[in-house]
């Protein structure tokens, strides 16, 4: 009996001694980590064992106890960019994570215009493969997971950019950073978490959700489908949750297209989501988003139109930006436009421009400001356009006046400064102006420095 109780207590003791240091997928070799900042190291390893973490950038050693669940936590201040650098960990078990870079992080996410790749057939991908490699870029590649409940961890490595992983790679995200890379010349670290046809509920948490009426409202309207999720939180529980611990600059944005049938809550559903990121995340980091491009979406022809409206009241949220694309897309009958090059383009001008405060660099679209009456005229302002518009092509288009019948014709204009004086014959008491708000319009009125007027309304009558 007694040489059975040793045995099981060395056995015991054996298990205690061998007990696995572990970390989270996005803590490993080859990552990024934000620079100038306290970043938080976690993970698992036996209750009460003490876990040391030393930085080659500095030489010191941080440490921490393990909490009787199983779980360690601890941060460490990052300097400058740089690298490659090591981090070794020290438990009962030892960990060395090597080839680690300091730089800038964001997350990338959204439905299919954010996901798609080279293995989508898109030209600007396949005339990067030759030139692409750049091992001062790192992707972190989530796969498409959901989770009824918050999850700590996800199957996915760093890896640095070369052909073969561009090939599968978000090419808004990678054109993204690539911009990014070439203007702050530092490491850039981008996370791709997106999954084509998702709508946004399922990337905020399912309680933000339901807590609002409206948005449950909304969220019950949605027609599910095979191949994406559709329940509030699933894919933020399995693709959002598990990084909320690891530092980040901001986040990109692409998607609403699947929301277009709930319009009228789009913008509440943003706030929300970019509020509860934020929380998670616990620092109200830049967030900024692509205004869906113009598509035919079929008989209801100003569906598209309502949602970049929706869009556009976003960017009343603080730090938030919005790149316009109209003038990207070639084919409205394609949901995904092909040039994704300019699109991760102005992004990182809004990046550049607004949070790291590169100067010269023009990022902000034109946007309808306020309207005023001049006898059978209607005088349009805009903001962001400080130096004025121009317009393409010959005679603006795209411009739609009504009267108080609420019936729009197609309007005369006249562009001074950066005002735009519409007018029709049909219409002697115009009430309301429109600008490319339908599905499909494209207009070709754009800053002195070239990017499109974001389409807009001047009215809000009900839609039918």
């Amino acid at each position: 009996m007694l040489r059975y109780l040793f045995t099981s207590l060395l056995l015991c003791c054996g298990f205690v001694a061998g007990a696995q240091l572990r970390l989270p997928a996005i803590l490993s070799s080859n990552m990024v980590l934000q620079q100038n900042d306290s970043v938080t190291l976690w993970g698992w390893a036996s209750p009460g064992e003490r876990v040391r973490v030393t930085t080659s950038w500095n030489g010191r050693t941080d440490s921490t106890v393990t909490t009787r669940d199983a779980r360690w936590q601890l941060k460490i201040k990052t300097p400058v960019a740089g690298g490659p650098y090591d981090i070794t960990l020290r438990g009962n078990t030892t960990l060395k994570l090597q080839n680690v870079l300091i730089g800038e992080v964001w997350v990338c996410s959204g439905q299919s215009n954010m996901e798609w790749s080279g293995n989508h057939g898109l030209k600007d991908i396949k005339a990067e493969l030759p030139v692409c490699a750049d091992a001062n870029i790192r992707f972190f590649h989530v796969p498409k997971t959901t989770s009824e409940y918050p999850q700590d961890d996800a199957k996915a490595v760093w890896a640095a950019c070369d052909s073969n992983n561009l090939k599968s790679f978000s090419a808004v995200a990678y054109f993204f950073g690539k911009n990014l890379k070439k203007d702050l010349n530092v490491p850039i670290g981008l996370i791709n978490t997106s999954w084509g046809g998702t709508p946004a509920e399922v990337w905020t948490p399912a309680q933000e959700v339901r807590e609002q009426p409206a948005l449950a409202e909304a969220s019950a309207k949605l027609t599910p489908a095979n191949g994406w999720p559709f329940m509030p939180g699933f894919t933020y529980n399995a693709m959002i949750a598990p990084f909320t611990k690891y530092s980040i600059a901001g986040a990109i944005w692409y998607q609403g297209e699947s929301n277009a049938g709930t319009a009228s809550t789009y913008d509440q559903l943003m706030r929300t989501m970019i509020g509860s990121w934020r929380k998670a995340w616990g620092r109200e980091f830049p967030f900024y988003f692509v205004q869906i491009a113009p598509y035919n979406y079929g008989k209801e022809t100003v569906k598209g139109a309502l949602l970049r409206e929706a869009q556009t009241a976003t960017m009343g949220l603080p730090h938030t930006g919005m790149a316009v694309i109209t003038d990207l897309v070639d084919d409205t009958s394609n949901i995904h436009p092909q040039n994704k090059h300019d699109v991760g383009l102005r992004l990182a001008n809004w990046a550049l421009g607004d949070h790291y405060g590169k100067t010269g660099i023009t990022y902000r679209n034109p946007v309808y400001e306020k309207m005023e009456h001049r006898k059978n005229k209607i005088v349009v302002y805009f903001k962001n356009a400080d130096n004025g518009l121009t317009v393409k092509g010959g005679k603006a288009t795209q411009f739609f006046i009504a009267g108080a019948d609420k019936k729009f014709w197609p309007a005369d204009v006249k562009i001074e400064g950066n005002t735009a004086i519409v007018s029709a014959k049909a219409v002697k008491q115009p009430e309301a102006v429109r600008f490319s708000f339908t599905n499909t319009g494209i207009g070709n009125v754009f800053s002195k420095e070239g990017l499109p007027v974001a389409p807009f309304r001047t009215d809000s009558w009900e839609e039918k």
